[in-house]
């Protein structure tokens, strides 16, 4: 297959008359080598590990996982499928076929965040999602990344991006420089062919870099995940918190844009069931136990970790390696 892909082309499928309308969809959401192994988001005390979401129509929300992202189907059955890269689970969905499909105003998933290896990885997966016409909803330079933004079939956010080398990221005083530019699309595309797709999968060192959830109260918020869970703010402004382990820009963000005031999220409605956060050492996961415990936050015991849920129902699962 060969295309012509020009920036004329990404803007129609973003939808957008300019890079700078598409950078300002992108502020919905706040180089190594190819096909690299994981990045500096996932060599930190706390990463995020993987995601579940409740979706009405499995068929159809697992094969744009498989056929968009890229991710390999390991696992799949009338109930749920489980998708991931490299023999690591990434993504698991759960038959809800009779669920309703949560409004945007409500607390939950904002957007999963896909990091791939490489800029490079970047650019091949952006030539392939223009060779199959996927809609797209907007592109950003954010200074520490570079990110395409989209949806899933049932309205689920997902960042598809490329880290910057973190000796570019700009740190004062414990706060990183971030920022909504827009992206350099001739440059990315530079580091690959644009005019034969060659990405069939997703590259085996493709991880969920960051989560971004929608939350009813920032302090409040901030309160649960810097002050109980232990992740380190990074920035905030506009509405938006970001937080990180080991000085990664943001392993989570939170915002109150179409959110605030939210209460309890409805557990019989579609979008995200829970997302894990994966403890480097055994310590570490005792350490988070007791400080959930002294906070007053209910704990539930799981084989491999434990389960807290945050001030608006989300779960949260905090687990060893």
């Amino acid at each position: 297959m060969t295309i012509d892909l020009t920036r004329r082309t990404l803007l129609q499928l973003a939808g957008a008359s300019s890079l700078a309308v598409a950078a300002a969809a992108a502020a919905r959401a706040e180089g190594n080598p190819q096909g690299g192994g994981p990045t500096y988001a996932s060599r930190t005390p706390m990463r995020v590990g993987m995601v579940t979401l409740r979706v009405k129509n499995l068929d159809k929300v697992a094969d744009y996982y498989r056929d968009v992202i890229g991710l390999n189907v390991m696992e799949r059955s009338p109930a749920a499928a489980r998708l991931g890269t490299a023999g690591i689970t990434l993504l698991v969905l759960e038959a809800r076929p009779d669920a309703a499909i949560e409004q945007r105003t409500a607390a939950g998933l904002y957007h999963t965040a896909f990091l791939m290896p490489s800029r490079k990885d970047l650019a091949r997966w952006l030539v392939n999602a223009a060779a199959h016409r996927v809609k797209l909803s907007g592109f950003a330079d954010h200074l520490v990344s570079e990110s395409v933004y989209l949806d899933d079939p049932e309205g689920n956010g997902i960042e598809v991006y490329a880290d910057r080398d973190p000796s570019q990221w700009q740190w004062s005083e414990g706060s990183v420089k971030m920022a909504t530019d827009e992206l350099n699309i001739p440059d990315l595309l530079s580091l690959t062919n644009t005019r034969v797709p060659d990405y069939a999968k997703a590259p085996d060192g493709l991880r969920v870099g960051h989560m971004h959830l929608r939350v009813g109260d920032l302090a409040e918020a901030e309160r649960f995940y810097h002050g109980t869970v232990g992740l380190d703010p990074t920035r905030k402004r506009n509405g938006a918190a970001f937080l990180s382990s080991g000085r990664y820009h943001h392993h989570l963000g939170m915002n109150v844009w179409q959110s605030e005031g939210a209460g309890q999220r409805d557990e019989s409605a579609t979008g995200l069931a829970w997302f894990s956060l994966v403890m480097a050492k055994q310590e570490l996961l005792a350490a988070q136990e007791e400080r959930l415990r002294k906070n007053g936050v209910k704990v539930t015991a799981l084989a491999d970790g434990l389960e807290a849920i945050d001030p608006w129902g989300t779960r949260v699962r905090l687990l060893k390696v």
